[in-house]
């Protein structure tokens, strides 16, 4: 597809948080632009701009970069979850099938492209055009409906990241609040700490929410890029030194099973399917590309380096750290300064992306919210529904501070319907009055129903694990240092 203008505001922004190198001159665009929270028509969005175009490779760069976040640190506890056999292959087969669907997501909209006539469609306008095509009569009358569920679950996804994010930060901080006094320079695990007792980690989550309630109030884009510089560049640096210590000093792996309980696989499910989280993006970037007729090829090999590079960081964190392995790696590490330095650096990433996260739902929510009043209230409302909106993301983070557990939430109820669910339901409306293969139909509705199963079963073991676990809320996330 040629590169132009973009579609609604929600994918733009999705895509704000991946083109750090893209000019903001495109904030005040967005600012005064008008969207629906349901029903919005295609406006301008950020960094889609009509531009020259960015290559193959910044394309790779960005789409690896859209997939880097707290999902892949609950990887290892992930693969525990599954099992050190089933555990990789079952992220094989889920890179591959998130990559199908990506594909899928991606032919559907040139094929809606070139139909009507348009220069580029988001996630939310393929899935309404999809119903329209369909062959049902009540689909095409309730095609509207399509673009709706789109926003709601790209509100609960990225609202969940936010949960994630606060208690990430909290736990992190906490970690190293503790063991403060007895951190060295000497890096051995082996080494004996004695943690210094600190307040419980929920009250870490509000002393952090003055500070995400004055990220949220930036509007300007200029600002949140220099953020979200600053968070890539933080989490690069604390990937390599945790992919350095865990690669060293692996114990004998015989003693892990291979295959894990059933009931718990659902909870690797959800951890595993939050992780890819980047189909939200491949339209914006396919839209950016020089050459779109590459797009597929750079998006099969970005997420097999994706896939590769889960693998990796999943069996070999459970391979070091066995059954001990805590909800983030992170929470893993020896208690030198070179690793407590690695959480911290983290936590300043993490802070710093929450921003641009947040970002999303509030330019799906906010602008049909203003519109609703006059221009006179439009700020004071803003500003609101800003602070409403982090003040709930933080209740929720606090009545759920088990963060594999809201990892697992959140994959299963949201990423699990944007990755899984829809893609392969939008291919048979989409292409099935032009003909389809029952072979293609049959591998879409397995896709499909492989992910609402997913979806059903993942939520429940996560809500049955929190509400009938016999542990403390916050065990799962607090380090023990043995000698």
């Amino acid at each position: 597809m040629p590169v132009t203008k973009s579609g609604r505001g929600h994918q733009g922004a999705v895509d704000l948080k991946l083109d750090l190198t893209s000019s903001p001159k495109s904030a005040k665009k967005l600012q005064s632009k008008d969207s629906s929270f349901w029903d919005g028509h295609p406006s301008e969005s950020p960094g889609l701009e009509k531009t020259k175009g960015i290559t193959a490779f910044q394309t790779l760069v960005h789409l690896v970069k859209g997939n880097m976040g707290t999902g892949i640190l609950g990887l290892p506890l992930a693969v525990k979850n599954a099992g050190i056999l089933m555990g990789p292959l079952s992220l094989l087969a889920m890179g591959f099938t998130a990559c199908h669907c990506m594909h899928i997501l991606v032919r559907c909209a040139q094929h809606f492209c070139h139909r009507l006539n348009k220069p580029f469609m988001d996630y939310g306008d393929t899935v309404k055009h999809g119903l329209e095509a369909s062959p049902s009569a009540w689909l095409r009358n309730h095609a509207h409906w399509g673009r709706r569920i789109v926003s709601f679950f790209l509100i609960v996804t990225q609202l969940g990241f936010c949960c994630v994010y606060i208690v990430f930060l909290a736990d992190n901080l906490k970690q190293v609040v503790e063991a403060v006094n007895g951190t060295t320079t000497n890096c051995h695990y082996n080494e004996t700490v004695i943690l210094t007792p600190t307040m419980d980690s929920r009250l870490y989550m509000l002393s952090f929410l003055p500070f995400l309630v004055l990220l949220v109030l930036i509007r300007n884009l200029r600002v949140l890029t220099i953020f979200s510089m600053l968070a890539n560049i933080s989490m690069l640096v604390s990937l390599i030194i945790i992919t350095q210590y865990i690669a060293q000093g692996i114990p004998d792996p015989s003693r892990l099973p291979l295959v894990a309980s059933w009931k718990t696989y659902p909870l690797f499910f959800g951890t595993a399917i939050f992780s890819f989280e980047s189909i939200g993006v491949v339209l914006p970037l396919e839209n950016k590309m020089k050459d779109a007729r590459r797009f597929p090829a750079i998006l099969s090999l970005g997420m097999s380096i994706i896939t590769a590079l889960y693998i990796g960081i999943g069996s070999l964190g459970y391979l070091r750290f066995g059954n001990d392995i805590k909800a983030s790696i992170t929470l893993n590490l020896p208690n030198c300064w070179l690793y407590q330095s690695v959480k911290l650096l983290y936590v300043v990433g993490i802070l710093c992306t929450y921003a641009l996260q947040f970002f999303v739902p509030a330019e799906i929510i906010i602008p049909f919210a203003t519109s609703q009043v006059s221009k006179r209230w439009a700020l004071p409302l803003d500003l609101s529904i800003r602070l409403a909106m982090v003040c709930l993301t933080c209740t929720l983070a606090i009545l759920i501070p088990r963060l594999d557990l809201v990892l697992s939430l959140v994959g299963s109820v949201s990423s699990s319907a944007l990755a899984l669910i829809i893609p392969p339901l939008l291919e048979i409306t989409t292409y099935y009055s032009e003909g389809m293969s029952p072979l293609t139909i049959a591998k879409d509705l397995l896709i499909s129903i492989l992910g609402f199963v997913g979806f059903v079963v993942g939520t429940y073991q996560a809500l049955d694990e929190l509400i009938f676990s016999g542990h403390p809320l916050t065990s799962s996330n607090s380090t023990i240092f043995v000698q």
